[in-house]
């Protein structure tokens, strides 16, 4: 039997890069997937295909996250739309990154928005479904930033370490209903993005991981097909750093 068979997800951000690769993981495992978008409509009929070509049901919302009311929307027409909802994936972020002297209040509360209410947002909508169902789990996507901090972005390390606060909050809140609640915290993930870097700087990241590797899309997917399945039923409150030895 697949991992996540009969359950249905949300995955915000899931057009690219790591979202895209949790959202075909997660078809592969059986769970039927709803993701947001923010402006790829094209990209998102794309996903929408492969996602039903395996064999599940599969829906795209062009949402924004960093809204409140649209988060409650999407919650309520994923409902409609799937029956259930028994994991959320809080993936969508951005990154405006400078440092602190060139940070503007804007850039600062744009990532603020985007990366951390977003969270609490789609965490609000979906609470009540969830708790009437006496289950579900909640899977915050943070970063290694976020427990280390780094030059230059501030905002985002803010905004990061912010979500690993909060969802250990919401684990305390809502376990005695069965909910879990986990963060992610990928290192340095090779995707769409990190290919138009300069190779060597890229190369000398690789070499500084204690793996030798950046991370794929589909490693963090598997974290995540981990956490939203029933094996880790006794697993939250947690931050699993995905990072190929990076924090060690």
């Amino acid at each position: 039997m697949k991992l996540l068979e009969n359950k249905t997800a949300i995955i915000t951000g899931a057009t690219r890069g790591i979202g895209r690769g949790i959202a075909l993981e997660y078809a592969k495992q059986g769970a039927n997937v709803a993701f947001t978008y923010s402006s790829s409509v094209d990209a998102a009929k794309s996903l929408e295909s492969e996602l039903a070509a395996l064999g599940v049901k599969a829906k795209g919302y062009q949402s924004n996250a960093a809204e409140f009311d649209a988060a409650q929307d999407l919650a309520k027409s994923v409902l409609e739309e799937f029956g259930t909802i028994d994991v959320l994936i809080n993936n969508a972020g951005i990154t405006k990154d400078n440092l602190l002297m060139r940070i503007s209040e804007e850039d600062f509360d744009k990532v603020i928005e985007v990366n951390l209410k977003s969270v609490f947002n789609l965490t609000k909508a979906i609470i009540r479904p969830m708790m009437k169902q006496r289950g579900g789990s909640i899977i915050n996507m943070s970063s290694v930033v976020g427990l280390k901090g780094n030059a230059g972005q501030a905002n985002y390390a803010a905004s990061k370490a912010g979500i690993v606060g909060f969802s250990k909050s919401v684990a305390l809140e809502l376990g005695s209903r069965n909910i879990r609640s986990n963060v992610i915290a990928p290192g340095f993930i090779e995707t769409e993005m990190t290919g138009k870097l300069d190779e060597a700087v890229v190369q000398s990241w690789r070499d500084a991981i204690p793996l030798k590797r950046g991370g794929s899309p589909e490693d963090i997917a598997h974290a995540c097909v981990f956490l939203g399945s029933d094996m880790s039923s006794y697993i939250t409150g947690q931050t699993l750093s995905v990072d190929g030895g990076m924090l060690t």
